[in-house]
């Protein structure tokens, strides 16, 4: 399982935390059935923008990409990431030796010629544009003007892969989800491939990067030496620990719109060349703007996702990603709909049904585990039964649920699968009334029913929410396990955030 590893001109914003938080949540869920599960993410720090940004900043690059690459690869404490293993590669020993065999590997297969080439460049992607491309003759993600480029360059023979990237894609062998972006990508391939320049100069590349095996005039285009680290990272370069990728049985990218090509076509094609096993899984999100535009380091459009934890919680912020962006389409962001969303759901609704349910067993059963004695048959309103069943069936079929939405890339439809225990328990909270069964010795049974119903809940809920907000479930768990045979006294497992 891996993130796309990103480019450190600038400090992280909250799209890549995005990616991040999706890539933890399928992580965990892999784990919590048993598979075991490696999760990988990076830093990009070979770019020539990174070059630029820290000319920009007076510092030299090795200094400059080292602290703007700590800030990412520290996003794992304040987001509660369980991350296996970070690479960065300007630094890491594992990345270097790697990409130099991918390439030589790339050559071997008679993949790779030296030409002369001009064409239109943006910096802030990385990449050359055709005309038809452009927006107005800008760049249509970064609304910059390309550069002229002209210069001799080493080229990968990617039009040679066509035909079989059109069926690894049309037939689900590499799977691209959601289908929208599956479309984009065999659209693409169906206009026919060019070949792609995978070098630069090292004058153009100000000598920043990975120099070109056996030809020092050269260094290695970023996107190429960027798209390795998912092998390089596994110890490609000396072969030591490469089973992760050729015997997992997935091997899952996560990754923005933005960068589709890159994985769905050039990686491919790359792998293809050197022989090695392609991805199964692409998973594709959208955007996250602000007032409409796209949450960008290089255009100054950001939200710093540690200052909104230090501020309002790492609960409200993941929690407020997972259940807010669409599968497909952007989502825009602003601090009173994080609030909003975590005082509705959060506070209001799975930390007062909890605290609640607690605070009833204390004040009816001096805390004692209602679970621990066998379940009776009771004698409600009808109301009141039909519910008990529908949040017994709640608590049954979310897991499930969320296994299928979750496998299908729909952090939306698994977070209203665990939503649905929390709404029918307060549902039957509501209709069974246990504050009033409690004033009838008669009802005591009753009461046991509705009390033991609704702390299986919260304990369900807190299990399926673990893989979302692990913080959270930890608190749920710990407040709804008898010790002893009692539950500890009752504390809010949710703040409110708006005043």
């Amino acid at each position: 399982m891996t993130t796309t590893i990103p480019f450190v001109n600038a400090r992280p914003h909250l799209g890549f935390a995005l990616e991040l938080v999706q890539a933890d949540v399928l992580a965990r869920q892999h784990r919590r059935r048993g598979d075991a599960v490696r999760y990988q993410t990076g830093t990009d720090d070979n770019s020539l923008k990174n070059v630029l940004a820290a000319e920009a900043a007076g510092v030299g690059v090795q200094e400059f990409v080292d602290a703007n690459a700590a800030a990412f690869v520290a996003l794992a404490g304040p987001l509660s990431l369980s991350v296996d293993d970070v690479i960065r590669t300007s630094a890491d020993p594992r990345h270097r030796p790697g990409v130099e065999r991918l390439w030589r590997a790339c050559a071997e297969s008679g993949d790779l010629y030296r030409k002369h080439y001009q064409g239109l460049y943006c910096v802030g992607c990385e990449q050359f544009y055709a005309e038809a491309e452009l927006r107005d003759g800008r760049c249509p993600d970064h609304g910059t003007e390309p550069q002229v480029i002209s210069e001799e360059n080493w080229f990968f023979r990617l039009s040679r892969y066509t035909e079989q990237l059109q069926r690894l894609i049309s037939t689900g062998e590499l799977r691209i989800e959601p289908a929208e972006r599956r479309n984009e990508v065999l659209a693409f391939l169906a206009g026919g491939l060019d070949d792609f320049s995978v070098s630069r100069s090292v004058q153009r590349a100000r000598g920043w990067g990975i120099p070109v095996p056996d030809d020092a005039d050269q260094v290695i285009y970023v996107w190429w030496d960027a798209l390795g680290n998912y092998l390089t990272a596994l110890d490609y370069g000396t072969g030591r620990h490469h089973d992760w990728w050729t015997e997992s049985e997935r091997r899952i990218h996560l990754l923005g719109k933005g960068v589709l090509r890159f994985h769905a076509v050039y990686w491919p094609a790359m792998l293809l060349s050197a022989g090695e096993a392609l991805p199964t899984d692409l998973l594709v999100h959208d955007y996250l703007t602000v007032d409409g535009r796209k949450i960008s380091k290089s255009d100054g459009t950001t939200v710093d996702p540690v200052a909104l934890v230090q501020q309002y919680g790492v609960d409200a912020v993941r929690w407020w990603l997972l259940r807010e962006v669409p599968r497909v389409g952007d989502a825009d962001f602003t601090v009173d709909r994080l609030i909003a969303r975590a005082d509705d759901e959060l506070a209001n609704g799975l930390g007062n049904l909890v605290n609640r349910t607690v605070s009833m067993i204390h004040r009816y059963r001096a805390g004692a585990d209602p679970t621990a004695a066998p379940a009776h048959a009771v004698q409600q309103s009808k109301d009141a039964v039909r519910q008990a069943a529908a949040l017994q069936t709640a608590c049954r079929q979310a897991g499930p649920a969320v296994d299928e939405a979750l496998d299908d890339f729909d952090f939306r439809r698994a977070t209203s699968a665990v939503w649905s225990i929390v709404d029918e328990a307060n549902r039957y909270l509501n209709q069974a009334k246990p504050w009033t069964l409690a004033k009838d010795p008669a009802r005591s049974d009753d009461l046991d029913a509705v009390l033991q119903d609704v702390l299986i809940a919260c304990r369900t809920t807190a299990e399926l929410l673990a893989v979302f907000l692990p913080d959270a479930a930890a608190r749920i768990t710990r407040q709804c396990t008898a010790t002893a045979g009692h539950l500890p006294p009752p504390v809010p497992v949710f703040e409110r955030l708006s005043a």
